[in-house]
């Protein structure tokens, strides 16, 4: 989560951009998992993953997990974990990286309940903006860590400079590796209704667009690219009550030939 208004604690994202940290997310951090539509739409964010690469998503086959086939996952403004620990399951490994301590430490207090038994998880609390950030290595590795694939869930809009960010998240995967991002969709004027006028400050824009998406991923090298819709959520607005709200995937890959 990231935005370059106010004094957002992820808007340090970029250094270049001087911004000043706040303690939004860092304050919500405790009562974040409480919200039922985040909850949800943490869940079909994981739907869309799973359903978007059935042949590359490990987990479990014929009731026997098995990580070791899986992928190494990077995602990008994790929070509290909701995506972490629901695709933890599927995959080989999974560096959850998020700008707010409050939401890492957050992650880090679900490690010691019970029913948490994902151990493949790796919270990082980092402003990612260098591929080679040693915050994301394998220690065990001579040569820069590259993911299989790179996810995040109701980040995009947070992020002040998309276009350098996409280029950021190219160049943390591996040779055929994938983007899958998901967000809800500019479709107008009345997609400014998802956020209450209060938590503005820290929205950067109000939903991803399809083609500006598919323009900047291209730009930023990926290959096969696809934008479309994922799928559709009721979510609580002021002052209205009810509104849908369509949410968008963002599907991309790293050409094999690129090193």
């Amino acid at each position: 989560m990231y935005s370059t208004t106010g004094t957002n604690p992820n808007a340090g994202l970029f250094d270049s951009l001087k911004m000043e940290p706040e303690t939004r997310f860092d304050d919500e951090a405790a009562s974040w998992d409480l919200n039922p539509f985040t909850r949800k739409s943490s869940q079909l964010a994981l739907g869309t993953i799973l359903e978007k690469f059935p042949e590359k998503v490990g987990g479990v086959r014929d009731g026997i997990v098995k990580k070791e086939d899986g992928l190494t996952v990077l995602e990008l403004g994790c929070g509290t974990g909701l995506l972490s620990l629901l695709v933890a399951p599927y995959v080989k490994s999974l560096t959850a990286v998020d700008t707010s301590e409050g939401m890492i430490a957050a992650l880090k207090a679900k490690f010691s309940q019970s029913a948490n038994t994902h151990t493949n998880i790796r919270p990082i609390c980092l402003n990612l903006d260098n591929p080679d950030d040693p915050a994301i290595q394998d220690d065990a590795s001579k040569s820069p860590k590259r993911f299989d694939l790179c996810i995040s869930h109701l980040v995009l809009h947070h992020i002040p400079d998309l276009s350098r960010i996409l280029r950021v998240l190219y160049g943390t995967l591996a040779p055929g590796g994938h983007i899958c991002l998901t967000d809800f969709e500019n479709f107008g004027l009345d997609a400014r209704k998802f956020h209450p006028e209060a938590k503005m400050h820290s929205v950067e824009r109000h939903g991803i667009g399809k083609i500006e998406m598919e323009g900047l991923m291209v730009d930023a090298g990926f290959v096969d690219v696809s934008v479309r819709l994922a799928f559709t959520m009721e979510k609580d607005v002021e002052p209205e009550g009810v509104m849908k709200f369509p949410f968008l995937v963002c599907m991309g890959r790293k050409s094999k030939s690129v090193s």
